[in-house]
Protein backbone atom coordinates (compact mmCIF):
# COMPACT_ATOMS: atom_id res chain seq x y z
CA UNK A 1 0.00 0.00 0.00
CA UNK A 2 1.85 3.56 -1.02
CA UNK A 3 1.94 6.03 1.68
CA UNK A 4 1.07 10.08 1.56
CA UNK A 5 4.49 11.65 0.06
CA UNK A 6 5.30 15.46 1.66
CA UNK A 7 8.22 17.37 0.53
CA UNK A 8 9.86 19.41 2.87
CA UNK A 9 10.86 23.34 1.51
CA UNK A 10 14.09 22.15 0.61
CA UNK A 11 13.71 19.36 -1.08
CA UNK A 12 10.77 21.01 -3.30
CA UNK A 13 14.27 23.72 -4.03
CA UNK A 14 16.63 21.18 -4.51
CA UNK A 15 14.02 19.85 -7.35
CA UNK A 16 13.42 22.95 -8.93
CA UNK A 17 16.82 23.53 -9.28
CA UNK A 18 17.90 20.29 -10.41
CA UNK A 19 15.42 20.60 -13.25
CA UNK A 20 16.45 24.43 -13.98
CA UNK A 21 19.67 23.12 -14.31
CA UNK A 22 19.07 20.12 -16.56
CA UNK A 23 16.71 22.79 -18.66
CA UNK A 24 19.18 25.03 -18.85
CA UNK A 25 22.30 22.49 -20.15
CA UNK A 26 20.80 19.60 -21.49
CA UNK A 27 17.86 18.54 -24.01
CA UNK A 28 14.21 17.32 -23.19
CA UNK A 29 15.20 13.70 -23.24
CA UNK A 30 17.67 14.00 -20.23
CA UNK A 31 14.83 16.04 -17.97
CA UNK A 32 12.04 13.59 -18.51
CA UNK A 33 14.48 10.65 -18.04
CA UNK A 34 15.62 12.43 -14.93
CA UNK A 35 11.76 13.26 -14.12
CA UNK A 36 10.55 9.84 -14.79
CA UNK A 37 13.65 8.20 -12.76
CA UNK A 38 12.39 10.59 -9.61
CA UNK A 39 8.61 9.43 -9.81
CA UNK A 40 9.65 6.12 -10.01
CA UNK A 41 11.79 5.68 -6.94
CA UNK A 42 8.83 8.02 -4.88
CA UNK A 43 6.55 5.43 -5.85
CA UNK A 44 9.08 2.62 -4.98
CA UNK A 45 9.78 4.43 -1.83
CA UNK A 46 5.69 5.32 -1.17
CA UNK A 47 5.39 1.30 -1.44
CA UNK A 48 8.11 0.22 0.75
CA UNK A 49 10.16 2.87 2.26
CA UNK A 50 12.77 0.42 4.00
CA UNK A 51 14.36 -0.97 0.67
CA UNK A 52 16.74 1.71 1.07
CA UNK A 53 19.66 1.96 3.66
CA UNK A 54 19.88 4.41 6.83
CA UNK A 55 21.95 7.03 6.69
CA UNK A 56 20.79 8.78 10.03
CA UNK A 57 19.60 6.11 13.11
CA UNK A 58 18.46 8.68 15.42
CA UNK A 59 16.12 10.31 12.62
CA UNK A 60 15.52 7.49 10.91
CA UNK A 61 16.74 9.03 7.44
CA UNK A 62 17.20 6.60 4.46
CA UNK A 63 18.98 7.58 1.09
CA UNK A 64 18.10 6.62 -2.11
CA UNK A 65 20.31 7.40 -5.01
CA UNK A 66 18.49 9.02 -8.11
CA UNK A 67 21.89 9.35 -10.27
CA UNK A 68 25.37 9.66 -9.74
CA UNK A 69 24.83 12.98 -8.58
CA UNK A 70 21.52 13.51 -7.25
CA UNK A 71 20.27 11.14 -3.62
CA UNK A 72 17.47 11.51 -2.16
CA UNK A 73 16.91 11.99 1.52
CA UNK A 74 13.87 10.61 3.62
CA UNK A 75 12.05 9.28 5.91
CA UNK A 76 8.86 7.36 7.51
CA UNK A 77 6.94 8.92 9.47
CA UNK A 78 3.46 7.33 10.80
CA UNK A 79 1.91 6.56 7.72
CA UNK A 80 3.48 9.51 5.46
CA UNK A 81 7.13 9.60 3.96
CA UNK A 82 8.80 12.78 3.96
CA UNK A 83 11.27 13.73 1.25
CA UNK A 84 13.49 15.79 2.81
CA UNK A 85 16.18 16.28 0.50
CA UNK A 86 17.23 15.57 -3.46
CA UNK A 87 20.87 16.51 -3.08
CA UNK A 88 23.36 17.04 -5.50
CA UNK A 89 26.22 14.67 -4.25
CA UNK A 90 28.69 17.19 -6.02
CA UNK A 91 28.29 19.57 -3.16
CA UNK A 92 30.44 18.95 -0.35
CA UNK A 93 28.59 16.85 2.04
CA UNK A 94 29.16 19.29 4.92
CA UNK A 95 26.37 21.72 3.56
CA UNK A 96 23.90 18.51 3.26
CA UNK A 97 20.78 19.39 6.40
CA UNK A 98 17.83 17.77 6.71
CA UNK A 99 15.63 20.35 7.81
Amino acid sequence: MSKKVLWSPLAESDFRFSLFYLESNWNNAVVNQYLNKIDHLVNQITTNPEQFPLVNNKKKIRKCVVTKHNTIFYREKNDVIEILRIFDTRQNPKKLIYG
